[in-house]
């Protein structure tokens, strides 16, 4: 078996907001595995400031990789721990290898396209103009879960927004959540919560920034408005401290990308201890191009969750990889009818 791997630069349709700042690129890597039967694809989701191996090395590490990969999954695995995007592309690689067609990671109802899996529409920040206008577009487009992206702009105006979106849909017709990237300040925090828990919210993700354990702790014991850990999860690599933090903060909720927690297998370690306390869960990409959101959703489909995830954003791209996935009445949904095409990642 032989390995390489390309980098790959995803670029934005048009540059989207988060409160750490603007996306106009994102940069990935694939990691391609040949062996004499077949080709194996998996994508090392690197997330540039967020993912815990931003690191100097990550290069250097994918190199080792690859000039190591006849060590076999579980050992390059075990070497990886650091390396949670490059766990998951070789989860992916390896699967794919496995696979008749490359792509059929999971097989299920959902890549046989008798089933479809319910996703959240996400707003991204901007003027307040911009934001309405894409609320509008998403539940014209039968989304009945949205996720606004909070905490750039002025608190007030989008309190307004959220306001202006509860006078025509109450929280039977439209669930919200929102994601604060850890925007609030720990003496604001609690009257923000407050303040939010009035528009009948869902839930808020990270609140305050990651790191504030004792502080987050309180903060989900107070809230009037569930809290769900996304950010706080990252860099943390055993089990036991995953077990630890949890029974610290008891979240009311956990948000797992798998390219920024270990792939598959960190992925189950946090659901086994959440389920375990009657903690909710959800899925949610990062920003993969459609080779990892593709390992993501058909991983989401079989954890068969009854909540939103948070997988629809392989449409932000202008150059991303032409697949089956396409987002239907707040769904996505696997068109078996629609081939794969990765002649852009030849280019």
């Amino acid at each position: 078996m032989k390995a390489t791997y390309q980098r790959f630069i995803l670029k934005f349709k048009q540059a989207s907001g988060t409160s750490r700042g603007v996306l106009k690129t994102k940069e990935t890597f694939f990691l391609i595995l040949h062996s004499a039967q077949n080709t194996g694809i998996g994508e090392c989701g690197l997330f540039r400031g967020l993912s815990i191996d931003d690191r100097p090395d990550y290069e250097d590490k994918l190199k080792w990789v690859c000039n190591n990969i006849e060590l076999g999954l579980d050992l390059l695995l075990s070497e990886l721990i650091e390396f949670p995007s490059i766990q998951f592309g070789l989860e992916t690689a390896f699967k794919s290898l496995q696979s008749q067609n490359s792509f059929d990671l999971f097989p299920s109802k959902f890549t046989e396209s008798k089933d479809s899996i319910s996703i959240n529409g996400l707003i991204w920040m901007g003027s307040e103009a911009f934001m309405k206008k894409q609320i509008k577009e998403k539940i014209k487009a039968g989304f009945n879960c949205i996720k606004m992206k909070i905490g750039a702009i002025d608190f007030q105006q989008e309190i307004n927004l959220l306001k202006s979106i509860r006078k025509e849909f109450t929280s039977r017709d439209i669930e919200l959540r929102v994601d604060a990237n850890g925007a609030f300040s720990t003496h604001e925090a609690l009257e923000k919560l407050k303040i939010l828990s009035d528009l009948d919210l869902h839930s808020i993700e990270q609140p305050i920034k990651q790191g504030q354990i004792e502080f987050m702790a309180k903060l989900c014991s107070k809230t009037p408005l569930p809290i769900a850990l996304d950010e706080e999860l990252i860099g943390v690599f055993y089990a036991t401290k995953k077990e630890e933090l949890i029974q610290i903060i008891n979240p009311q909720y956990i948000i797992l990308k798998p390219s920024l927690v270990g792939g598959f297998k960190g992925s189950n370690e946090w659901i086994n201890i959440v389920e375990n306390k009657n903690i909710g869960w959800w899925i949610t990409s990062a920003l993969e191009s459609n080779i990892g959101l593709n390992a993501i959703s058909q991983y989401t489909y079989n954890k068969q969750s009854n909540l939103p995830q948070g997988l629809g954003t392989g449409s932000l791209f202008t150059n991303n990889i032409p697949s089956p996935l396409q987002v239907k009445n707040g769904t996505l949904y696997y068109n078996k009818n629609i081939d794969w095409n990765l002649k852009k990642i030849n280019h």
